[in-house]
């Protein structure tokens, strides 16, 4: 049995519709309802909600806690997840890499560009994609998204194409 710890940070994949408001939202996790339509054998995922932020709203604080979150979770498990915005997700990433060097685990983040509460949501697919990648992937620090896996230093968003992509030059 496989223990993967994924840890929430909020982000789009995690936004809600508030009605009040109207507007999108991160009012706290929503991974449970996504878990619960994957069927995960020899899997067990430990959720742990870090903060529920809009990455644009993370501070070197934030990423200093995730760092430490991701650092504490590889000793325990034999992958870390992480769920996070996609504007800032390489900014985390180029963090993580250098604090951590090669942690013990793959440690490998995601996100989505459409909330998983909207049609033709990239959500469920990227999850699906990071939960196995951490379980295929070598010990380092990935994104996992769209189809692909990519190392991290060097990937930035493709804002044209919606993705992320291996920075050029």
């Amino acid at each position: 049995m496989r223990h993967i710890e994924l840890i929430t940070t909020g982000g789009t994949i995690e936004k809600t519709y508030d009605e009040r408001a109207q507007e999108l939202t991160n009012r706290g996790s929503i991974v449970q309802r996504m878990l619960r339509r994957l069927k995960l054998v020899d899997a067990r995922v430990h959720v742990r909600e870090l903060m529920s932020k809009d990455s644009l709203h993370m501070t070197a604080e934030d990423r200093g806690l995730i760092v430490r979150a991701a650092r504490a979770a590889s000793e325990l498990s034999d992958a870390v997840v992480i769920l996070h915005g996609t504007d800032t997700l390489c900014l985390t990433g180029e963090t993580l890499a250098r604090e951590l060097g090669t942690p013990r685990v793959p440690v490998v983040l995601t996100g989505a560009m459409r909330p998983f509460e909207m049609k033709s949501s990239d959500a469920l697919q990227n999850l699906t994609e990071a939960l196995l990648a951490g379980s295929l992937m070598p010990p380092g620090v990935y994104v996992a998204a769209h189809g692909r896996v990519l190392k991290f230093p060097g990937v930035q968003k493709d804002h044209d194409g919606g993705t992320f992509a291996r920075a050029s030059g």
